[in-house]
C-alpha cells in the first residue's frame, strides 16, 4: 500500500513474519516496559525468528549501549546479539562525525550509550563546556536521575556557538509506573534556555532510518512500534510498511485521529500480530467492514456496528475515520464506538 493511498489498515494473506524479511522493532512499549517484557513478546519474537524473519531492535533511547540492551533482552528470554541493536546514539554519532574533524571533542549530556557510540566513530566524549576545542554538544536520554546541572552545561556551550545535536526528541517514555518525560522534554529545557535548535538524528528523521539500513541490510523491512510520531512516521518517511502495536504510548483514540504520516500499514494488539495474517478491511455500503464489525462515519461521529474481535472493530473504525479525514486529522467523536470494543 502506498503512502498516498493509506486510508485504511492493510490486509495480508501471509503472516507478517513470512511477508517481510526483517522486523525493525522499537523496544520501549513494544518489547518491554519499565525493564519487564511485555506479554507475549518473547514467545512471538522467538517464533518469528524460527520462521525465518530477521530481528533488529531500533530504539530512540540513547541511554544504554547495544551490549547492555542485548544483555537485557537475553535476560527477558529474547536471545540477542549486540549487532542486532540500533540506537539513536549510533545515528547521532554518525551525523556528528560527518560534520566535525576526526578525534573532535563532544560534550555529552546523557548516558553511556552516547559515549560508546561517539568513540565508535572516532570522537572524544567530554563532560565540561570549558574543554578547549569543543566541537559539538550532544544530548540524549540520561535516565530519570540526570542532574539539572547537565542542562546548564549544555547551555553554556551552546551560548558560545558550539553546534548542538540531539539523539531524539521523544517527549515521553513508557515505564513500569506509567508514562514519564523523555529526551524531548529535556531538549525543550535547553531550547528554552538558549533559543537554539538542535540537529536531531532519531526516529522519525532520515539519519535513524539510514543507520538502520546500513547496519541491518534489510531489503523488505517491517517497522514495528507503539508511537505514531516516531515509529510510524519514521516508516512513512522511509517509505516502508509498519505495524502499530497497542502495548505502549498510542491508544485507539489517538490512532483514529492520525494524519496520513502517522497511519500504520497494520494494527494489532501486541507482537503476536507478527505471526498472523492481517484481516482485510473492505468497503461495505456506507462504511467499512473488518471481520464482524462495520465502521461508519455519520452525524459527527464514527459508529460501530456488529460484533467480533475488538481489534477488527478498531481496524474498521480506522478506515471510516481516515477516509472521512482525507489528508487531515479526523475530528469525529469516537467515544461510544471505542467503548463498545473496550479500546
Amino acid at each position: 500500500m502506498t503512502r498516498q493511498s493509506r486510508t485504511s489498515p492493510a490486509g495480508s494473506e501471509r503472516s507478517l513474519h513470512q511477508a517481510y524479511d526483517t522486523a525493525l522493532l522499537d523496544l520501549d512499549g513494544v518489547v518491554y516496559a519499565g525493564g519487564e517484557a511485555i506479554a507475549y513478546a518473547a514467545q512471538s519474537l522467538a517464533a518469528a525468528r524460527a520462521g525465518g524473519m530477521h530481528l533488529a531492535y531500533v530504539t530512540n533511547n540513547a541511554l544504554r549501549t547495544p551490549d547492555a540492551v542485548a544483555e537485557h533482552l537475553g535476560e527477558l528470554g529474547i536471545p540477542t546479539e549486540a549487532g542486532e541493536v540500533i540506537t539513536s546514539a549510533q545515528a547521532v554519532a554518525r551525523l556528528i562525525s560527518e560534520q566535525v574533524e576526526p578525534g573532535a571533542k563532544v560534550l555529552v549530556i546523557g548516558g553511556e550509550g552516547l559515549r560508546v557510540a561517539l568513540r565508535e566513530r572516532g570522537l572524544v566524549p567530554v563532560e565540561s563546556a570549558d574543554e578547549e576545542g569543543l566541537a559539538a554538544v550532544v544530548q540524549g536520554y540520561g535516565g530519570p536521575d540526570l542532574p539539572w546541572s547537565r542542562f546548564a552545561e549544555a547551555s553554556y556551550a551552546i551560548h558560545r556557538g558550539v553546534p548542538w545535536y540531539a539523539s531524539n526528541t521523544d517527549l515521553t517514555i513508557p515505564g513500569a509506573r506509567g508514562i514519564g518525560p523523555g529526551n524531548g522534554a529535556a531538549v525543550e529545557v535547553v531550547r528554552i534556555a538558549t533559543g537554539a535548535e538542535p540537529q536531531v538524528a532519531g526516529k522519525p528523521l532520515p539519519p535513524m532510518h539510514r543507520e538502520t539500513v546500513l547496519r541491518t541490510g534489510a531489503q523488505h523491512p517491517l517497522v514495528v512500534g507503539d508511537r505514531l510520531d516516531t515509529d510510524i512516521e519514521g516508516a512513512f518517511n522511509g517509505e516502508v510498511d509498519s505495524l502499530l502495536v497497542l502495548t505502549g504510548v498510542t491508544d485507539a483514540a489517538q490512532l483514529l485521529r492520525a494524519e496520513p504520516r502517522h497511519r500504520p500499514t497494520y494494527v494489532d494488539r501486541d507482537l503476536r500480530g507478527l505471526l498472523t495474517g492481517q484481516p482485510e478491511v473492505v468497503a461495505a455500503g456506507e462504511g467499512f467492514r473488518c471481520g464482524g464489525w462495520t465502521g461508519v462515519a455519520a452525524a459527527g461521529a464514527v459508529e460501530l456496528r456488529g460484533e467480533g474481535d475488538p481489534v477488527d472493530g478498531l481496524r474498521a473504525l480506522c478506515a471510516a475515520a481516515w477516509t472521512q479525514a482525507g489528508d487531515g486529522s479526523c475530528a469525529l467523536d469516537a467515544g461510544k464506538a471505542l467503548a463498545r470494543i473496550g479500546l
